[in-house]
């Protein structure tokens, strides 16, 4: 599946040089993605985490563009984009303090992860 992201992005997202060695692409989907006070308290707790992350060097917060391609899902509530300088760096990140306590205060929002990591090419 090949999903396109192109979406309104986070203030907070870090404007660093975007970085191709290690790309980590995330898609949530929340329990109750209509929900405004769950909606803010997924977003308020992973741009805490994304703050203080000291593994991530680039970021991307969106939500689906709505485009309606047979091949596009807009099924997902939000879409995480993090860059890293390597493989291990992403490996530390996953369990790191910042990242682990994400997962322990958002988990109950979402019923659904799916992850996409991707190398650049030389």
């Amino acid at each position: 599946m090949l999903c396109v992201i192109i979406s309104c992005q986070d203030a907070t997202s870090n404007n660093n040089q975007f970085d191709k060695n290690f790309v980590h692409t995330v898609y949530f989907w929340l329990n109750n993605p209509e929900s405004k006070e769950d909606r803010k308290l997924f977003e308020e707790s992973l741009n805490k985490f994304l703050e203080t992350s000291k593994y991530a060097k680039t970021n991307f917060i969106g939500i689906p563009a709505g485009t309606d391609r047979e091949v596009v899902d807009n099924s997902y509530t939000y879409a995480l984009v993090v860059t890293f300088s390597s493989k291990e760096e992403q490996n530390l990140y996953q369990k790191e303090e910042a990242h682990l306590l994400f997962i322990k205060e958002a988990s109950s929002l979402w019923n659904k992860v799916q992850i996409y990591d991707a190398i650049g090419l030389d």
